[in-house]
């Protein structure tokens, strides 16, 4: 029988984290806080949100932080109870409660096809979505919701996708597509990370995607490719061979957290929505911008923009 909801889901978690060392030399790079929440609650968050079931996080070397995350705390559950911090003992439990989560450990990193190829005897013969842990993406209807919306209607594999700077096309996994509607592509070609002289435009693909569990076979008859792994964009080439692959823009922000720079923009768009840190992480900003402005003019601070440290 045809399976058409998606009840399952992967995070291929297993990545070294190599951008964030020597941070990530003793911590997952999903563990990373924003505020006080893991990187990674916020994906299981939205996984949850779009009516995933039964989750799949595939780890490595090192990832039992992850685990330890998502398990209940019998100690630190005793000590919040005893010392009557009830909110906070609500929003631990809430944490080990969130879904069903199965772990699957990747032995060596070969890279992100491998990664989702680790999870295929739980998933079986049914379409699943697959949330890459680097990105957080912000909207009412989550991303991952937006894309099993359009399996629904398509039947196909359905990836996310956005626009990029010209300069960060080398990054991703680029589309050449036919527009279907203003925010939905049909793929006629997809290549990892290209030249920029070679790509074949500027949408990138993010990370979340649905697909169709054929992709499994397209996988295993993937040759190592970029920096000899096995790219996911490789076998979703091979996929295209067989079946229509859809692109869709998606509705949201994104906060691509595997580059520092987009880490602290998340830190940054977190506080900024927290009403008990919103007007001093303004005031600091305002500050540091303040008087990088003065500095590279070369002109001495105004006081109004010496004090603004101590208001």
């Amino acid at each position: 029988m045809l399976v058409t909801k998606i009840k399952k889901a992967v995070i291929p978690a297993a990545g070294l984290g190599t951008r964030f060392l020597p941070a990530t030399k003793s911590m997952p790079k999903e563990m990373l806080p924003l505020i006080d929440r893991p990187v990674i609650q916020y994906v299981v968050e939205e996984a949850v949100d779009s009516g995933i079931e039964d989750l799949i996080i595939v780890t490595g070397r090192g990832k039992r932080a992850i685990e330890d995350y998502f398990d209940d705390s019998p100690e630190l559950e005793m000590h919040l109870r005893e010392h009557g911090k009830h909110d906070t003992l609500k929003m631990v439990q809430e944490i080990s409660s969130l879904i069903d989560i199965h772990y699957i450990r990747q032995k060596e990193p070969k890279g992100l096809g491998d990664a989702i190829m680790r999870a295929e005897k739980h998933i079986g013969d049914e379409p699943f979505a697959v949330l890459l842990g680097d990105d957080i993406i912000r909207n009412r209807t989550p991303c991952t919701k937006q894309l099993i919306d359009l399996y629904q209607e398509k039947r196909r594999s359905v990836i996310a996708v956005e626009a990029v700077p010209r300069e960060k096309v080398s990054s991703y996994g680029i589309i050449r597509g036919e527009q279907v509607t203003p925010s939905l592509y049909r793929i006629i070609d997809i290549i990892e990370k290209p030249r920029i002289e070679e790509a074949p435009s500027n949408i990138g693909a993010i990370g979340r995607y649905v697909f169709t569990p054929e992709i499994f076979e397209c996988l295993e008859h993937t040759a190592p490719g970029v920096g000899g792994e096995v790219q996911l964009t490789d076998g979703i080439r091979i996929l295209l061979q067989f079946q229509d692959i859809y692109a869709h823009a998606f509705q949201g922000k994104r906060y691509d957290t595997g580059d520092k720079a987009g880490y602290l923009e998340a830190i940054i768009g977190f506080a900024l929505e927290d009403p008990d840190l919103r007007d001093s992480i303004s005031r600091h900003l305002y500050s540091a911008m303040s008087k990088a402005a003065w500095n590279a003019a070369g002109q001495e601070l105004p006081d109004s923009v010496k004090g603004l440290d101590e208001l």
